[in-house]
């Protein structure tokens, strides 16, 4: 069976913290979401963190958004948590699942869930991290739990199985949902799908290829060969024989 974008039922949410990008993606109605963070907002010249914020809900008003904090001790994290939430009903706030130490946020996260702050815990590698989220979790409320399978598989592990066994974990708690992080290729939207979970983080460049799934290897075959011979044409290569 030939893959299919509309046959997904993953949500895409794009990931970046370029203004007019996510303004692109807003407008297409397949991109459920949006997700950035610290290190995105800095390669995209972002200074004023609060107002970048309030400058993205206004331009996506109605569709989940995930903004990180970035301090490094629980109570300074858990104030930037509370203030992060207030910018919007639609905002997620990205908890990294440790500090820099390796002291567990889960705590943390515990209270913030409690007190109605949909969570979006960021950073995560391993299934024992995803244990003592998901039981600290609030069962009324909504919460993202991110796992970084590309860069799991950049260990050389196949994030696959792992993956599979964090959305049962997650089954404990109803609103608790799963999400791939990280992906190398488009290739990756299909493997989180087929792992069951429920949302992928995919970046612009690797959403431009979304218009080649499905397309006809033959096809494929032939426009790679031309690309080649226009290439080698514009170059003036030249061989005598």
């Amino acid at each position: 069976m030939e893959p299919s974008v509309s046959s997904l039922k993953i949500k895409i949410f794009a990931d970046g913290a370029d203004l007019a990008g996510i303004k692109a993606m807003y407008g297409k109605p397949f991109i459920k979401g949006f997700t950035t963070n610290p290190t995105l907002m800095r390669k995209a010249g972002v200074s004023d963190y609060k107002a970048f914020a309030l400058e993205v809900l206004k331009v996506v008003p109605d569709r989940p958004v995930s903004f990180e904090v970035f301090a490094d001790d629980t109570p300074t994290m858990e104030a930037q948590a509370l203030e992060i939430a207030r910018w919007g009903t639609n905002v997620n706030v990205k908890i990294p699942i440790t500090n820099t130490k390796g002291e567990s946020t889960a705590a943390l996260v515990g209270r913030l869930s409690q007190r109605g702050v949909q969570v979006n815990v960021t950073a995560m590698f391993t299934l024992e991290q995803t244990e003592a989220i998901v039981d600290a979790l609030d069962p009324a409320t909504p919460a993202i739990l991110s796992l970084f399978a590309g860069r799991i598989a950049d260990t050389g592990r196949d994030p696959l199985p792992l993956m599979k066994e964090a959305v049962a974990i997650a089954k404990r708690k109803p609103k608790a949902e799963v999400l791939w992080a990280s992906p190398r290729e488009l290739l990756n939207i299909f493997h989180a799908e087929e792992a069951g979970c429920h949302i992928i983080t995919v970046t612009n460049d690797v959403l431009g290829k979304l218009s080649g799934v499905g397309k006809s290897l033959e096809e494929f075959s032939l426009e790679t060969v031309e690309m080649f011979y226009r290439d080698a044409s514009e170059a003036g290569f030249s061989i005598a024989v």
